[in-house]
């Protein structure tokens, strides 16, 4: 498929059986449908979704990726700006060529290129107060990659005040943190950060393989939500530390008087 307006796409329905699969896409997604619990309902609701991914550089780049193959129906792409040599250490929709052009012209044809099945939304700006609504909309699970708070706390606002669950990923140095946000039912990254950390900052470092581990399982927990084949991080902030090996789970406790998520739309009518 091509690139669509985003002005003018409609979200598809994540719910319910979802869009019967060709001949073509069963041969093609044949390696994941016999995984446990998977099979042929969970890839027909991956057909019938979309999903927001903010960034799509070293981190948000591999979600996307991972999520193209895996066979989600459209991907709504947000990044702003022009490749720069330095993101190619860990930016693998990126290549070489493409330095001084704007980064999502390059990664929107690596991944048609991955998946032409994929319809592909292309927005060539950051989050920002004048697009975190109107793409939110589109989607049915929103992808958080942003490497500032500003950004990633407009788009918890908008998923927690449209009802969509958001996957919340962050990387820095040898360590990521990742878990899921469900409206409702869990707290939001406001609950998680009620202040922006003041060590947060644009660059930071970070090797590629740990943005792409971080990315794999940030799309993974993406999946899970779409299809329910297996529980997600709901409430629970996944702490990796890869150069220790150490693994963290932390409770994320929804604070009653969040800005963001005290009155979200999924709570249950008194």
């Amino acid at each position: 498929m091509g690139v669509s307006n985003p002005e003018s796409t409609p979200p598809p329905a994540a719910a319910g059986p979802g869009p019967e699969l060709s001949a073509d896409e069963r041969e093609a997604y044949s390696w994941q449908l016999p995984v446990g619990g998977f099979g042929e309902a969970a890839q027909r609701r991956l057909k019938g979704a979309s999903v927001l991914v903010s960034r799509v550089g070293g981190l948000g780049g591999m979600v996307a990726f991972e999520l193209a193959a895996a066979g989600v129906g459209r991907l709504v792409l947000a990044h702003g700006g022009n490749l720069r040599s330095d993101d190619l250490n860990r930016q693998l929709l990126m290549t070489h060529d493409h330095v001084g052009k704007p980064r999502i012209e390059s990664a929107v044809a690596r991944l048609r290129a991955l998946n032409p099945r994929v319809d592909l939304v292309a927005e060539p700006a950051n989050i920002g107060e004048d697009n975190a609504a109107r793409l939110v909309a589109m989607a049915d699970v929103v992808v958080d990659c942003a490497p500032l708070f500003e950004e990633r706390y407009l788009l918890n606002r908008e998923a927690m005040r449209q009802g969509r669950p958001m996957v919340e990923a962050a990387v820095y140095d040898l360590e990521f943190h990742l878990t899921t946000f469900l409206p409702g039912r869990t707290g939001c990254l406001r609950c998680l950060y009620p202040q922006p950390s003041p060590t947060w900052t644009r660059r930071f470092p970070v090797l590629g393989a740990v943005s792409g581990t971080a990315g794999g399982m940030a799309a993974l927990e993406a999946i899970k939500v779409i299809t329910g084949f297996a529980p997600p991080l709901a409430g629970r902030l996944l702490a990796v530390d890869l150069r220790s090996h150490r693994i963290s789970r932390l409770a994320v406790r929804r604070l009653p008087d969040c800005p963001d998520c005290a009155r979200s739309p999924r709570d249950p009518v008194p």
